[in-house]
């Protein structure tokens, strides 16, 4: 249990995920999403999806499968190209701006074999459409591809956004201001003014602005968001407090002693946002594997081409042969389920009062058979709160609450 305390720090009921406060704006490296956010993905599956539609109607295997014929005008013949061309250059280039980044660093992964499996699927149905191989094309298998991996990278990125807000409330924990005593006077300053060994008066139901030592006055102060225990602390002279807690009915006359990304809710923001960019040996896994794949995947495109072209020579059968593979190389659940999962529990976990200081903690849960707790208010709000109401015959609860 000493390892799994050590990589877990329970934060009371408070929902805290990943957060931008006083520098903490890093994005998580999610197996080649580093410097991507939710819009690149959202919009491009919108639009994707929209176009993936047609390109299913008039594709020949569901026209064959479902016994119908698309409708036909000038130049329908050239629709699946142009909308298949918007979703390979437009939903696709992420994929493969990310892929350049990845052969650039000798490091082919993931994004490889999607981009990989894309442009195969592309080029080749292009060559099709303008005559210069004959057989199916592969519109529809890269609309399709595109549109799921859209989807999926999306969900992850927002799992990880959804964190990443639910740390901006935290950090409004902290006042925007506080009153700083000047030569026996106060005086209004942004909390960002604020210096060591600067002397701050926090007046009753006021937030602490940073942390510091009592100096004069007596208190009763709320510490749940940050330790979640429910119980009022009484502070006196000479007691710390914390940034973001909440003063009770006294005044407080306080010592600042740690500001800005020192202090003990920067510290907390910085234990989720260092989760969010740590990584699983599941992680580590999936990315080893899409190396390996990467080369995998070209080796057996190879083999099977010359296996083709020695059995019955090289003809448009072979090639299409060739193209099936590196289209079905692409990862799907090894690209999405990893990742999307280990983004997603995190998440749930902080907005339950868990902060997942490392994500292998998370692996490691499985094997727990018994959690030690040390205080009530990591079980319980600490707050009372209506469960029930039991009127008379004669009276509705809605005017018992009126």
């Amino acid at each position: 249990m000493q390892q799994s305390r050590s990589e877990v720090a329970v934060h009371g009921s408070h929902e805290v995920d990943h957060a931008t406060h006083t520098g903490h704006t890093s994005h998580a490296d999610h197996s080649g999403h580093a410097g991507h956010s939710e819009a690149m993905f959202k919009r491009p599956f919108w639009i994707a999806l929209i176009l993936t539609i047609p390109v299913l109607i008039y594709a020949h295997l569901f026209q064959e499968l479902f016994g119908y014929t698309a409708p036909h005008f000038p130049g329908s013949d050239y629709l699946p190209f142009v909308l298949g061309s918007i979703i390979y250059w437009y939903g696709g280039w992420v994929f493969l701006s990310s892929a350049v980044g990845e052969l650039k660093n000798h490091a082919p992964g993931m994004m490889t074999l999607v981009a990989l499996a894309i442009s195969t699927a592309y080029v080749y149905s292009v060559a099709i459409t303008f005559g210069l191989v004959e057989g199916m094309d592969f519109y529809w298998e890269l609309a399709t591809l595109v549109t799921i991996m859209l989807l999926g990278h999306w969900m992850e990125m927002r799992a990880v956004g959804s964190a990443q807000s639910a740390l901006n409330e935290l950090a409004k924990l902290l006042p925007d201001t506080a009153e700083r005593i000047v030569e026996g006077r106060t005086e209004e300053v942004p909390v960002s003014a604020l210096r060591d060994n600067d002397r701050v008066l926090v007046r009753p139901g006021a937030s602490i602005p940073a942390d510091g030592e009592v100096i004069d006055g007596e208190s009763q102060v709320n510490e749940a968001m940050i330790t979640g225990e429910s119980k009022p602390v009484r502070k006196r002279s000479g007691d710390e407090v914390i940034a973001g807690t909440v003063n009770g009915s006294g005044s407080l006359r306080v010592k600042i002693t740690r500001t800005g990304e020192q202090t003990t809710l920067s510290g907390i923001m910085r234990l989720v946002a260092e989760a969010q960019n740590s990584r699983s040996r599941a992680q580590d896994l999936a990315n080893r594997a899409a190396f390996y794949l990467t080369f995998v995947a070209i080796g057996v495109a190879l083999l099977t081409l010359v296996g083709w072209t020695i059995a019955r020579g090289f003809d448009n059968y072979t090639l299409e042969r060739v193209v099936t593979v590196l289209v079905v190389a692409c990862p799907h659940a090894l690209g999405l389920a990893i990742p999307l999962v280990i983004a997603i529990s995190t998440t749930l976990s902080a907005r339950n009062g868990i902060l997942v200081r490392d994500r292998l903690a998370l692996e490691e849960a499985r094997n727990l058979n018994t959690v030690v707790f040390d205080k009530t208010g990591t079980l319980t709000r600490g707050e009372q709160g209506l469960v029930g109401i039991a009127t008379t015959s004669s009276i509705g609860e809605d005017q018992a609450l009126a």
